[in-house]
């Protein structure tokens, strides 16, 4: 079961949804992920999301151009070790910073999308029954295409140190954001 918005603006962007989150959603709750869906095109994170790999891909290239392009080592007096660190750090710093302005841009979409449909627990009921399903029935989805999913769809082996590596902030927080909007009303 999933739901994912794409497009490269507002005006030319669509929700899609599985046929799995068709017939095993009750329709409030359904209601409440297209309305998650419709927040990442309104606050435009597909765009958000794109910039982010940019600047991520930058990042992770810049030791190597800053290697290469520099002149030779013995001239700037660089040590070769500290060159091997850069090209190993500096990828995944800079995923781990994309990895959290995602993980940032799923929790606006759950506020936006509350606000959207007008109350917050179909979401925040729909997200705890997307995340019971992940866990019960591991997904085999590579993890490039996790963003793509409305939970983790890795949950079930994910955990500790792996969260940094999450696209999706854990489910709990999110229902539990949710349900403070609830509580707010």
């Amino acid at each position: 079961p999933n739901a994912f918005a794409t497009g490269r603006s507002p005006e030319r962007a669509v929700v899609a949804v599985t046929t799995g989150i068709l017939k095993g959603m009750p329709q409030e709750e359904l209601e409440g992920v297209i309305a998650h869906e419709l927040a990442h095109i309104k606050n435009r994170d597909m765009l958000i999301s794109t910039i982010a790999a940019g600047i991520a891909g930058m990042i992770g290239n810049l030791p190597w151009l800053l290697m290469f392009a520099g002149g030779s080592r013995d001239e700037e007096g660089r040590h070769p070790l500290l060159d091997l660190a850069l090209v190993i750090l500096a990828p995944l710093a800079a995923m781990l910073i994309q990895f959290a302005i995602s993980r940032q841009r799923e929790f606006e979409a759950d506020r936006v999308g509350a606000e959207i449909l007008g109350r917050p627990l179909p979401l925040a009921n729909a997200l705890k029954r997307l995340d019971y399903m992940a866990r019960r029935i591991p997904m085999e989805v590579a993890p490039a295409a996790a963003p793509l999913a409305q939970v983790n769809p890795l949950a079930a082996v994910g955990g500790g140190v792996t969260k940094l590596f999450s696209t999706h902030p854990p489910t709990e927080e999110r229902v539990a954001r949710l349900e403070a909007m609830a509580m707010a009303h």
